[in-house]
């Protein structure tokens, strides 16, 4: 069943964020409804009065919820404070605004982050509240862990149908290559890219390049939304990701390969690691049969070719 033909207009609020146009493309390919994207510079969802002021404006019958405070392990560690405090108030007004205003569905992310430091991979469902996230990104991820119990509460109190997915660790197309705030996949993409153009001899990544990471294309994470729209109805999370194990030393040397970087690949020690092994187990994904098939090369050569086109045309975030 198309994912448009229960719902006849859907918000999409973080429409102009990474994961954000992806979901865009992917619900107006789906279908035939109304998409409403909206931005920050539209409506500002820390203010509890402009989150209903949305609502009433656009009247949905159903919301995509990917507005959030974002940032790498640096921009968490300098900004914790304003991490939680930014998605905290984002994430309970959408929810009270969403069913204050008769919405019929929300769907809404959070990150792999959120499960404990001490889970064990392949990390499945539910292993969620078996211990405290990672330190150094632990006042977002917590945060963000507070919408599996928005969900729950919303659902037992009112009968409010919304769900939470939880995608592994994202790259692709429109993501941010800002220093401060890049995630590893981009942040090695621009310094491979500046590297190769200026010939450097050696290029530094942070860390050990010991820990192990799972990788999703988010275009194949995108895909997906229309069917969890429309054939998915349960506050039980699910991880979508590719389940494949990765070092970020595997990355790094994948990533010279892909932008043609012919110099020596250093590790800067003095830089955290993080956990030292995240992979997510996608068993209820594939239950539901469901995948996320991009191989990570093929990706990141996507990713790395529209990365220099938008340098060239001025339109990335650096």
């Amino acid at each position: 069943m198309n994912a448009q033909s229960t719902y006849k207009r859907i918000l999409i609020t973080g429409a102009s964020g990474f994961l954000g146009q992806h979901v865009l493309a992917a619900l107006r390919e789906a279908g035939t409804a109304e998409c409403i994207p909206v931005r920050k510079s539209d409506y500002d969802l820390c203010d509890g009065d402009a989150t209903q002021r949305l609502l009433q404006d656009t009247r949905p019958d159903a919301v995509i919820h990917l507005a959030a405070k974002v940032g790498g392990i640096i921009a968490n560690k300098a900004y914790p404070a304003d991490f939680f405090y930014e998605n905290n108030l984002i994430n309970t007004h959408m929810f009270q605004a969403c069913h204050a205003a008769g919405v019929q569905k929300l769907v809404t992310f959070m990150g792999g982050c959120s499960y404990p430091a001490t889970a064990q991979s392949p990390i499945d469902e539910s292993q969620m509240w078996e211990g405290y996230p990672q330190p150094e990104s632990a006042p977002y991820s917590v945060a963000k862990k507070l919408l599996l119990i928005q969900s729950a509460a919303y659902r037992s109190q009112y009968g409010f149908n919304s769900i939470v997915l939880i995608p592994g660790n994202l790259y692709g197309e429109h993501d941010n290559f800002d220093w401060e705030y890049a995630h590893v996949i981009p942040a090695m993409i621009r310094r491979f890219v500046e590297a190769t153009g200026s010939q450097k001899e050696t290029i530094t990544c942070y860390g050990t390049g010991r820990p192990t990471r799972d990788f999703v294309y988010a275009a194949d994470v995108a895909r997906l939304v229309p069917w969890f729209l429309q054939s998915y109805d349960s506050s039980e999370p699910v991880n979508l990701s590719s389940g494949t194990r990765l070092s970020i030393r595997e990355l790094a040397e994948t990533m010279a390969r892909v932008t043609g970087y012919a110099g020596t690949i250093e590790w800067d020690t003095t830089k955290p690691d993080g956990q030292m092994d995240k992979i997510f187990s996608v068993a209820r994904m594939k239950a539901l049969g469901l995948d996320c098939p991009t191989p990570l090369e093929t990706g990141l050569r996507r990713t790395v070719a529209w990365f220099r086109q938008a340098r060239a045309d001025g339109t990335v975030r650096l």
